[in-house]
């Protein structure tokens, strides 16, 4: 059995060596052990055993995350783009007592008391909440993390996870990428499982150190980049040798070197995943001198499964399994053995599984590595990674009977678009986005629809464009209404519609 993270760095990294870093302070070994002592002891005086974590990036998340580790304390990541409703629903479903924050004033309705934290380095609040019912939520046993993302619908199911499992991860990845003592910018939520073990515990296990600015520094509001310039010159700033990207910072970084940024020669390793990713943009990224590597993952699987790396690389694929891997093809479908989940959340037919089966349909061809040809469920993944399910937002918008029927688009692009058909010819598009305005502000940013065209005839009168029992077909939809669909993106464009969706890391 391995030792936690933050054992196995005092093993093998002397007291005064730097691991994270922000723009304006950095923390040694030495430092991030006292700090991660004062909170120990707080979670033990309040006897935590389960914690909810909703905090921005910072040196303060990791720390907290490594000590629950040593600790054996169940942490629960919290995405920061969740909408108020969907924290709520995570927390009660988790039957989280407590919470450790950033941002106690957010979570009002939810704090029942704070416990003064004698951590000053931390900027965190231990706050108790009052809607636990003190019951242990149903967990495998062994279960560390509970991963929650962004959910295909507004429910995001709870990937229970075992610490062993995660160090094992970032160990096969620090051995597959091979980059000793790399300098790390993480680009991404901690809350996401990837940016987390690949883009902290691996980097760490390397001896390497890990660069944390806020969300907000970089540019971020939710889940969205609003300000780029301000994420690329952070880049130019750290000149980091590894990054996390997914495709919608993979274009940014290849567009903005096409119009004169000079991209950090330090630029060593750049793993590309989230969702698809056009080898079109792949070829012109290396072209730019972006070392770019593709992978594929989930977390069931504890996040990456597979992935290109510098000493064995194939564009256009996934890359190989990790070592401790195996991905088999059953029907069309990946089945990935090895390191599988211990299970959902409070379902008990889901725990323990001896292999998981992805829904992505692909094979390994003769060389080992993964080529994925698209998705058996109907999910959508932006190009910022978020997996939203298009009847999410169209039941939301259909519960108002102005609207007869309403159509989502979004498929590796960086937002949601809409077809959308009134009942009644007469009504102004006004009286429409008003509906979509007071939808959209009940739905996180990701799942929001930021543009709409008004179809001039319902879809119910056109042939093959429904199927027997009233729903779209989305495949003949989109080519039907290709141009359409394109004009709501401006000059991003519309990707061509493919028979399936496909996903990757």
């Amino acid at each position: 059995m391995r030792p936690d993270l933050l054992t196995q760095l005092a093993e093998s990294l002397p007291g005064d060596a730097v691991v994270l870093r922000t723009p304006d302070q950095l923390f040694t070994l030495n430092d991030i052990i006292e700090l991660g002592s004062a909170l120990d002891r707080q979670l033990a005086q309040a006897q935590v055993s389960l914690l909810a974590l909703y905090a921005e990036n910072s040196p303060a998340w990791v720390v907290a995350d490594l000590v629950c580790q040593r600790r054996n304390i169940c942490l629960v990541p919290l995405p920061t783009f969740f909408s108020p409703l969907q924290i709520r629903a995570t927390l009660a479903r988790c039957n989280a007592g407590w919470i450790l924050t950033d941002n106690a004033e957010a979570l009002h309705a939810l704090v029942q008391d704070q416990v003064a934290l004698q951590a000053d380095g931390l900027q965190l609040q231990l706050c108790r909440i009052d809607n636990a019912s003190g019951n242990a939520p149903a967990l495998p046993d062994g279960t560390g993390k509970i991963t929650f993302t962004s959910g295909s619908t507004g429910d995001a199911k709870g990937v229970c996870l075992g610490n062993q499992q995660l160090l094992l991860q970032a160990e096969a990845l620090k051995e597959a990428v091979g980059i000793n003592a790399p300098r790390h910018l993480c680009l991404l939520p901690l809350s996401t499982l990837l940016e987390n073990v690949a883009g902290v515990y691996a980097p760490l296990l390397a001896g390497g150190e890990v660069m944390i600015p806020t969300l907000a520094a970089m540019g971020y509001q939710g889940s969205r980049l609003v300000q780029p310039k301000q994420l690329l010159a952070t880049i130019s700033s750290v000149q980091p040798q590894t990054l996390i990207l997914i495709p919608e910072l993979l274009k940014l970084l290849v567009g903005a070197v096409r119009s004169g940024w000079q991209a950090p020669s330090s630029l060593r390793f750049i793993a590309v995943g989230g969702s698809k990713v056009g080898i079109n943009l792949l070829h012109e990224a290396w072209s730019l001198g972006l070392p770019v590597y593709e992978g594929y993952g989930l977390s069931e699987c504890a996040s990456v499964v597979s992935l290109n790396t510098p000493a064995c690389n194939k564009p256009g694929t996934c890359g190989k399994p990790l070592a401790h891997l195996q991905v088999e093809e059953q029907g069309g479908e990946l089945v990935v053995h090895g390191n599988a989940m211990l299970g959902y959340l409070s379902q008990t037919d889901s725990w323990h599984p001896r292999a998981i089966h992805t829904g992505d349909l692909g094979y390994r061809d003769a060389e080992g590595f993964i080529h994925l040809s698209g998705r058996r469920k109907n999910i959508l993944i932006s190009s910022y990674g978020r997996n939203i399910s298009p009847e999410w937002p169209e039941s939301e918008l259909l519960a108002n009977p102005l609207l007869q029927e309403v159509v989502v688009f979004g498929d590796a692009m960086p937002h949601l678009v809409a077809l959308v058909s009134s009942r009644n010819p007469a009504l102004d598009n006004a009286s429409i986005q008003g509906w979509v305005d007071q939808v959209n502000a009940s739905l996180p940013d990701y799942a929001r629809i930021r543009a709409w065209h008004r179809l001039d005839h319902p879809l119910a009168g056109q042939p093959c464009m429904l199927t027997g029992n009233g729903r779209p077909r989305r495949m003949e939809i989109a080519r039907k209404f290709a141009a359409e669909i394109d004009a709501l993106y401006g000059d991003q464009g519309m990707p061509a519609p493919t028979l399936e969706k496909e996903h990757s890391l």
